[in-house]
């Protein structure tokens, strides 16, 4: 019987079970034994399409947009509004399970990935999230990573994960720290935005920016951030990949996803992953644009055969990290993966020996260091002083 519940659920949620089963049928056979949802479960991520993040939503429904960017530079005064006082107290709030030694060593470690993090999260993370439709549309309607805006957006998006993962970063007030609120912020802006806009379909979409897509896009920088790494051939300690979850979890945390969507294992990742995936919607047109877009990003920064290369370099990672089915769906031609397979081959070299040798760490952080500024320096972009405590 269909009761008064489910006739609120959007309409995206499980729109096609044939198409979700078979894309998420690898996280399934990863995600380990009791990997399927109980009833609660499919309940709680139902219940997440409908719901935001309510502190950010006071905060900007109490500060006028012309003064977000000063408040969050500033905090707080002492004659705040109480929504400003109660987002900043919440905040400031560490959860007990937080360790400064387990951050320390994700952050880290995610640094000593090198150039390898920069593309599992350009062409296995993002561009494996565009198969699906779920979180897309607030994308476009923003302008985010479409057309020409692509490589301002991932060059964004990069600082943010420099901040996050530098030394320090995720101190209370540290710059990882002070990034992550502005951008869970400004997520509630463009939220706030879209819902009140005359077009944006509630009862397909549910709300625009949401507790189940948010949760589901931590899922992507933390848990497939890792399982792609592995296909690269670097690599992960179990020691590295439980301080890598406990920093992401962290960071959801300060983004505003709720606590029972935090991964904090791998196990528990890849189960939270397969249950968004199993429930996602297929591809639409949002996708094929934005996958496009993302594998051209370089095209007005490069010229001649580099243009090229870089074209045929993406595709060929990206068919390694997300296989033949996953291209097809995003609209992409197949590459053979000769450029999965040269990382691979280079990161047993690189990661599985150097990386275990006595101060092998520092020359892999020293290393990925020289990698960024190069690919930076690439898009024409200039880091400037390297992080502090950093290598040089």
């Amino acid at each position: 019987m269909t009761t008064h519940a489910d006739l609120r659920v959007p309409r995206r949620f499980g729109m096609d079970r044939s198409w979700a089963e078979r894309a998420a049928r690898p996280l399934r056979l990863v995600a380990g034994p009791g990997a399927a949802p109980t009833d609660d479960e499919i309940e709680a991520l139902k219940a997440g399409l409908l719901r935001r993040d309510e502190l950010a939503a006071g905060l900007i429904r109490a500060v006028r947009p012309a003064e977000l960017h000063r408040v969050l530079a500033a905090g707080p005064s002492a004659d705040a509004p109480e929504a400003v006082r109660a987002f900043y107290d919440a905040v400031a709030r560490r959860p007990d399970w937080v360790d400064d030694e387990l951050l320390a060593r994700g952050a880290e470690a995610c640094r000593a990935f090198g150039m390898d993090a920069g593309l599992v999260l350009a062409y296995g993370s993002l561009l494996g999230g565009y198969r699906t439709a779920a979180a897309l549309e607030p994308l476009v309607r923003t302008g985010r990573l479409a057309g020409g805006e692509t490589l301002r957006r991932i060059r964004e998006t990069s600082h943010w994960w420099r901040a996050v993962t530098a030394p320090g970063g995720m101190a209370p007030g540290g710059a990882g720290f002070r990034a992550t609120l502005h951008v869970r912020v400004m997520h509630a802006l463009v939220n706030a935005r879209l819902e009140a806009g005359p077009d944006w379909d509630r009862e397909l979409r549910g709300v625009p920016i949401n507790q189940y897509d948010q949760a589901s896009t931590l899922g992507v920088f933390s848990t497939s951030f890792l399982l792609h790494l592995r296909l690269l051939g670097v690599r992960v300690s179990r020691a590295d990949a439980r301080a890598v979850m406990h920093l992401w979890s962290y960071v959801g945390w300060l983004m505003g996803v709720d606590d029972q969507w935090l991964p904090h294992t791998e196990r528990r990742g890849r189960r939270l992953l397969y249950h968004f995936l199993a429930n996602d919607p297929p591809p639409d047109g949002n996708s094929t644009a934005l996958a496009r877009a993302l594998i051209t990003m370089t095209d007005d920064v490069t010229t001649g055969w580099r243009r090229w290369y870089e074209r045929e370099r993406a595709l060929s990672v990206s068919c390694w990290l997300l296989g033949p089915a996953a291209m097809r769906d995003l609209g992409l031609p197949y590459r053979p993966p000769w450029y999965g397979l040269t990382r691979v081959a280079a990161n047993l070299l690189v990661s599985h020996l150097l990386g275990r040798l006595p101060g092998g760490r520092a020359r892999l952080l020293a290393r990925s260091e020289r990698q960024a500024r190069a690919q930076f320096a690439r898009w024409g972009d200039d880091l400037g002083p390297a992080p502090s405590g950093g290598p040089a």
